[in-house]
């Protein structure tokens, strides 16, 4: 289960995703000079729309692709306040990828298909049930408002 990691949100604090049990979650390796950067906004909205029904976003910056995320965790926190509002939690940075991949990217990559397998690119996004199954993927070029995205998420949030 995703929720038995314990990660350090961007402010370098420990976050047990325990936390988020009961929630309806969606995780997502972010950059900040990704040619989807600008999906901060949509998620931000989607965010904001859906928080109240028990939806959070786990954004969770990573350099793995394009080296589109070089900056600090300082600098990307400031970089997603300042330019997208996002005030969804953000994690510090981790590998999502390769040899030194984060556990919870392990974890997410070895559910079967097609949920499982590594992020292809910056902005993948694992939706998570409120009992902390991974239930469903979706790639880079997935909007935060795709309607299939929306329709399953509202499906989610409806089951108790």
């Amino acid at each position: 289960y995703v929720l038995d990691y314990t990660m350090k949100t961007i402010d370098g604090k420990d976050q047990p995703l325990a936390d988020f049990k009961g929630k309806v979650l969606l995780i997502v390796n972010v950059a900040s000079k990704c040619g989807f950067t600008p999906q901060y906004e949509g998620l931000q909205a989607l965010y904001k729309d859906k928080k109240e029904a028990g939806f959070v976003i786990l954004g969770f910056p990573a350099n793995d692709f394009g080296a589109q995320e070089q900056g600090s965790n300082q600098e990307i926190k400031a970089f997603c306040e300042e330019k997208y509002k996002v005030d969804f939690p953000m994690f510090a940075k981790i590998e999502a990828t390769g040899p030194k991949q984060d556990p919870l990217y392990q974890q997410l990559a070895a559910q079967p298909a097609p949920i499982g397998g590594d992020p292809k690119w910056n902005f993948t996004k694992f939706l998570v049930n409120r009992k902390g199954e991974v239930v469903a993927r979706y790639d880079s070029r997935v909007k935060p408002d795709d309607e299939a995205l929306r329709k399953k998420l509202n499906e989610l949030l409806a089951e108790k």
